[in-house]
């Protein structure tokens, strides 16, 4: 599958002050998104302890209908620095830039610098089913979906 991408900072495909998204290795399952500044003169993003932000990535991204991607945790960032990633999902049809949900959990002042990872964002298919409201609170009495004699 080949998705296109568009950075947002520059005149070319590829600005000089960019930071394109990019798999780290071919068999890794997410490209790595870096902290894209909306204005060049900013050199460091403070987020402080117990701190939620919005990091620009300077990316838009376009999402087949059937997909979505989701925006996750880099695991050395999220052990070493305590920066951890809200629950962002990009939908299929959204075209404005992707920012990264980041939370400062824990005890020291972190700083960012342009270029440095936040997050990784996974391309995921979607299965888009069609809801109905049950009319009884046994669920599984209409139509037996599951296998699972689990119950509550």
């Amino acid at each position: 599958m080949i998705l296109q991408y568009y950075m947002l900072r520059g005149g070319s495909p590829i600005p000089r002050n960019s930071f394109p998204p990019v798999r780290e290795n071919p068999s890794d399952a997410g490209l790595d998104l870096r902290w894209t500044p909306s204005e060049v003169s900013e050199q460091v993003f403070k987020i402080e302890p117990g701190e939620s932000v919005l990091i620009p990535t300077g990316c838009k991204f376009a999402i087949p209908h059937g997909y979505m991607l989701e925006i996750k945790n880099k695991s050395g960032i999220a052990h070493k620095r305590q920066l951890l990633v809200g629950g962002c999902v990009v939908d299929s049809g959204y075209d404005g830039e992707v920012f990264v949900n980041l939370h400062n959990t824990g005890t020291e002042t972190q700083y960012l610098e342009p270029g440095d990872k936040v997050a990784q964002a996974v391309v995921i298919p979607i299965i888009h089913a069609r809801f109905i409201a049950s009319s009884s609170p046994d669920i599984y009495e209409w139509y037996p979906i599951t296998i699972s004699e689990r119950g509550e």
